[in-house]
């Protein structure tokens, strides 16, 4: 069998694309497909088969990357629900555990432990729930799939480099519906690109060694672009007439600005004195308000839920002692059908968002924040019947 560098299965990828069949179709005939671009690609015939051999359509794993309404709830009741005392508890327990693989981290990689905690805390609790999904069947059906197969096509490439390896097989290895693998889930192209052997056996295992899952996911995240030793996010209070078209993440200015606005930490000092920033109100002008540094900015390199990824950024500042958020006491939202006939009157505006899902993603919110600004609304982003109800 012949082992190739990710990166080069990715440039052959990019040269076959053309010729390549995308998604959709029969599926055998799409699995068949798959196994002559590997042949292109350098692998051996034996090779291919024993991989594919047993591929099956996973009707689960669509059900499940159309069912995210988890990422609907407002960030007060999204935090409250993945911040646990249980997940307090055991990442200070953990943290003391591995204390040597994130002073390695911190060393290496100038990221804090609570960063690594609260991403293994969100995706498996710790590594207790890893996913019971068969990895090849969930990339190969999210390839086949015509929503994201960009994303996925290339993945089966990297599972079957890593099976060369010896580090995946396809009847066993299992994980997260889309793919993800491990303690701090990580697909197979970001393995082979980031995979570190934490504990020193020759390995990478990212189900069962904690060192080798944590000490990967500070690889990724420095490769995304993770500043060493600096902040991502800090609680902030705002004046009662604080100009809020300047919030979002959009909009970004020197701490020094945003201080001379009226903006104040919440406790303690500024964590950084230079640079630029943004505020983020997750739940309007009413609720929790932040500072997010440049560092915030890699979560979404993670994961592009903006509520999730808040909430995680917020959790690795407790885990880090920072206190409680104010919840303070914001609006009532909108409820998932409203949000989508919010989403479908903003879109005959000529806003652009994307599907219509009832998620308050990117695009809503920054086509909320404009359309409130032309109404002489404040412009908070926050989604209200009021504004509903002007449209």
């Amino acid at each position: 069998m012949k082992s190739l560098a990710f990166s080069a299965v990715l440039a052959a990828l990019t040269v076959t694309q053309a010729t390549a069949q995308t998604c959709g179709g029969s599926f055998q005939n799409f699995v068949s497909g798959l196994a002559t671009e590997a042949r292109e690609l350098g692998y051996d015939r034996q090779t291919v088969n024993r991989f594919l051999d047993g591929v099956a359509h996973d009707p689960k794993v669509i059900k499940a990357d159309r069912a995210q309404g988890v990422f609907q709830m407002p960030f007060v009741d999204f935090a409250k629900r993945l911040i646990s005392q249980y997940r307090i508890d055991h990442g200070a327990r953990n943290r003391t555990t591995y204390a040597q693989t994130f002073a390695r981290i911190q060393r290496d990689y100038g990221i804090p432990p609570g960063v690594l905690l609260a991403f293994w805390a969100f995706e498996t609790d710790y590594g207790a729930f890893q996913g019971d999904y068969n990895t090849l069947n969930a990339l190969v059906t999210l390839a086949h799939d015509c929503r994201r197969p960009e994303l996925f096509r290339p993945q089966v490439f990297a599972a079957l480099e890593l099976y060369t390896r010896g580090d995946f097989d396809p009847d066993t290895t299992t994980g997260a519906w889309a793919g993800e693998i491990g303690m701090v889930q990580m697909l197979p192209g970001d393995i082979i690109e980031n995979g570190v052997d934490g504990d020193g056996d020759g390995h990478v295992t990212l189900k069962t060694s904690a060192p080798d899952a944590l000490m990967s996911g500070a690889d990724l995240l420095s490769h995304m672009g993770w500043a060493p030793n600096q902040p991502w996010l800090q609680e902030i209070t705002l004046p009662a007439d604080f100009n809020w078209s300047e919030t979002g993440i959009e909009t970004k200015r020197p701490i020094s600005d945003w201080a001379r606005m009226g903006a104040k930490p919440r406790s303690g000092q500024w964590q950084a004195s230079t640079g630029n920033a943004s505020i983020i109100i997750p739940q309007g002008r009413f609720g929790p308000a932040f500072i997010a540094y440049p560092n915030f900015a890699v979560y979404f390199e993670w994961n592009q839920s903006f509520v999730y990824v808040a909430t995680a950024a917020y959790f690795a500042t407790r885990l880090e002692g920072a206190p409680i958020f104010n919840a303070g006491n914001p609006e009532p939202g909108l409820n998932g059908d409203q949000m989508k006939d919010l989403q479908r009157k903003l879109s005959a505006l000529g806003y652009d968002m994307g599907d219509i899902d009832g998620i308050l993603g990117a695009k809503s919110r920054i086509a909320i924040q404009d359309v409130q600004r032309r109404l002489g609304m404040p412009a908070d982003a926050w989604p209200t019947e009021a504004l509903l109800n002007r449209l």
